[in-house]
C-alpha cells in the first residue's frame, strides 16, 4: 500500500514536470496567458464548454431578526384570563338578570317585600359593571395585540380555533421580521424569499410571507414585514439575511458549471479558452448560486469558452511560474 502511494506521488510529479516543460505562462499589467497544445490539453483533463446567456431575476438584500415570542405568548394568556374572567361575569349577570326578573314578579304579587326588590336590584347592576368590564377587557387586550403583531398574527394568538401558532411553539417554525432597506419597496406577488443565518446565498432556505409589520426598527427606516421559515438552523435571536426577488426586473448573463469556478487567496475566478492553444484567467467578483451551477452576470460573454474541467491544472502551473521569482528576491 505504502509503494503505491508513493509511485501515485511521483506520477503526480512526473505529469507536473512534463506539463511545466511544455506549458507557457506569460504575464502582462491586463491580464494572464497560459499557452498549452492540444496534446497537453487532453493529457491533463482539460475541458471546456461554451456557456449560453441567462435571465436570473434580480434580488436585493434585506436584513432581519428570528422574533422571540414569549410576548406575543403572555398577551394570549392575558386574553385567555381576560376571557375566562368575562365568560364568569357574563354568567353571574345572566343569572342576576334572571333573579331580579323573578324578584319583580314575587314583588307585584306582594310575596317579596320592596327592601328584597332593590337588593336584587343593586346586585344586578354589581354583576353588569363586572360583565361590561371583563369585556373592555379584552378588546383592550386585542387592540393592544393589534398595534403590536398586526392582524394576522393576532388572529393566530387570539382565535381559540386557530392552530397556526403551535407550529412555533414547537419550534418547527421561526417567525421572522425582516426589514427592508429605505428605498426598497415589497410587492403584492411576492410571497416567497429565501433567508439564512450565515449570509450565505447558497444555503438559504425559503420563507413564506405572513403580513406587513405595525411598527419598523428604530435604526433601519424601511418596510417591515412578518415571513415564516422552517429552517432549523435559525434560532430565536439570530440576525438575517434575506434575498428579495424584484419583479419585473432582470439581471443577463451566463451559467458555468461549478467545477469551472476555483479559488485563490479568497478569490474566485475561471480560466477563458481565447483560442485553440491558450487559456486566460478572468477573476469573478459577482455570481448566484444555482442548482446546476453559478450564474455570473456581466463578467463573462455568451458563447464564450470556460474550462469546466482542469482549472485547478492550470492553477497549479500558474503558481509554479512565481516560485522562481520568490527565489531571485
Amino acid at each position: 500500500m505504502k509503494s503505491l502511494l508513493i509511485n501515485c506521488i511521483i506520477s503526480f510529479i512526473i505529469s507536473l514536470s512534463c506539463f511545466a516543460k511544455a506549458a507557457d505562462v506569460q504575464r502582462t499589467t491586463q491580464q494572464l496567458t497560459i499557452t498549452m497544445n492540444r496534446e497537453l490539453q487532453l493529457s491533463s483533463g482539460i475541458e471546456t464548454t461554451n456557456v449560453i446567456a441567462y435571465n436570473q431575476q434580480t434580488e436585493f438584500i434585506a436584513y432581519g431578526k428570528a422574533i422571540n415570542l414569549h410576548p406575543l405568548l403572555a398577551l394570549r394568556t392575558r386574553y385567555l384570563q381576560a376571557l375566562a374572567d368575562s365568560n364568569r361575569a357574563q354568567a353571574n349577570f345572566k343569572h342576576a338578570e334572571q333573579t331580579i326578573s323573578r324578584q319583580k314578579d314575587l314583588y307585584k304579587n306582594g310575596v317579596s317585600s320592596k327592601r328584597i326588590l332593590q337588593e336584587h336590584q343593586a346586585q344586578w347592576h354589581i354583576d353588569k359593571a363586572q360583565a361590561d368590564a371583563s369585556n373592555f377587557q379584552g378588546k383592550a387586550i386585542i387592540d393592544e395585540a393589534y398595534l403590536l403583531w398586526g392582524q394576522a398574527i393576532t388572529d393566530w394568538a387570539l382565535n381559540s380555533k386557530s392552530d397556526k401558532l403551535n407550529a412555533f411553539i414547537s419550534g418547527q417554525r421561526k417567525l421572522l421580521q425582516i426589514t427592508l432597506p429605505s428605498n426598497q419597496h415589497l410587492t403584492e406577488t411576492v410571497k416567497t424569499i429565501v433567508v439564512d443565518s450565515s449570509g450565505n446565498r447558497s444555503l438559504a432556505n425559503k420563507a413564506d410571507f405572513i403580513s406587513a409589520t405595525e411598527h419598523t426598527e428604530s435604526i433601519a427606516q424601511g418596510e417591515s414585514y412578518y415571513f415564516q421559515t422552517n429552517n432549523k438552523s435559525i434560532k430565536t435571536g439570530m440576525n438575517v439575511t434575506a434575498w428579495i426577488p424584484q419583479i419585473n426586473q432582470v439581471d443577463t448573463g451566463v451559467i458555468i458549471p461549478k467545477s469551472a469556478l476555483i479559488w485563490n487567496l479568497d478569490q474566485a475566478f475561471i480560466y477563458i479558452k481565447t483560442n485553440e492553444d491558450t487559456f486566460s484567467k478572468r477573476t469573478i467578483t459577482n455570481y448566484a448560486v444555482l442548482t446546476d451551477g453559478y450564474f455570473v452576470p456581466h463578467s463573462i460573454e455568451p458563447g464564450e469558452e470556460v474550462v469546466s474541467k482542469g482549472a485547478q491544472m492550470l492553477l497549479s502551473e500558474e503558481l509554479r511560474t512565481l516560485i522562481p521569482s520568490e527565489d531571485n528576491d
